[in-house]
């Protein structure tokens, strides 16, 4: 059975049903096989959610073109964008970025490009490591609480926009100040938390 057909059907269950969902013996149920077919492919269940996960960076497609943008400022904006946007459609299978590093050639060729990225605007080794590893934490966290809807105005905003606009200004009157923009929409969120990290990089850059 090809490889590229089980690592699919194995990311749409994570997608469907959840990361727990995922087993070898749910994926040999849903592909119609055995397990043992799988265990040809993989030792253990660590080894398919490796190849999964490495699977979700392949659908964060950068061209070089994105990556030579004038400045390391841009670039970085362009790879978490694309970043936020391969994840967030896949944000059950995103939650197993929790359970190991990815290491598999997708994930490590955009951590390669990145990385010299940064380097070759004048980082320092130890700062581009730690920077290109809290960008993607910085992605992680926001794609895997992006409603599998998406975007602003969710219907679940109304119930807590109510609340905002209707505490007590005794006791809240800084929440009453802001409560017109509350909930913030979480693109919004990113992008401006996005730019605060590109600020405090660029910060440190030229400390260093």
């Amino acid at each position: 059975m090809p490889l590229e057909r089980i690592v699919a059907t194995a990311l749409q269950i994570v997608d469907e049903e959840g990361p727990d969902a995922l087993s070898m013996r749910t994926l040999a149920q849903r592909l119609g096989s055995g397990t043992a077919t799988l265990y040809r492919h993989f030792d253990n269940r660590a080894a398919l959610v490796a190849h999964v996960v490495d699977r979700m960076f392949a659908s964060a497609e950068l061209n070089d073109d994105e990556l030579a943008a004038p400045g390391w400022e841009q670039a970085l904006r362009t790879v978490a964008h694309t970043m936020f946007d391969a994840l967030a459609r896949h944000r059950n299978a995103a939650r197993l970025l929790v359970e190991q590093i990815p290491l598999g050639p997708n994930a490590m060729a955009l951590r390669e490009r990145c990385v010299a990225v940064l380097l070759d605007c004048g980082f320092p080794p130890r700062v581009a490591a730690y920077a290109f590893a809290t960008l993607a934490r910085y992605v992680l966290g926001f794609a895997v609480q992006v409603n599998g809807h998406g975007g602003a105005g969710r219907p679940d905003d109304a119930q807590p926009a109510a609340v905002f606009q209707g505490v007590d200004p005794d006791l809240f009157p800084a929440t009453v100040a802001v409560a017109g923009v509350l909930p913030l929409p979480i693109e919004d969120e990113f992008s401006f938390g996005l730019e605060l990290l590109l600020s405090g990089l660029a910060h440190l850059r030229d400390e260093a």
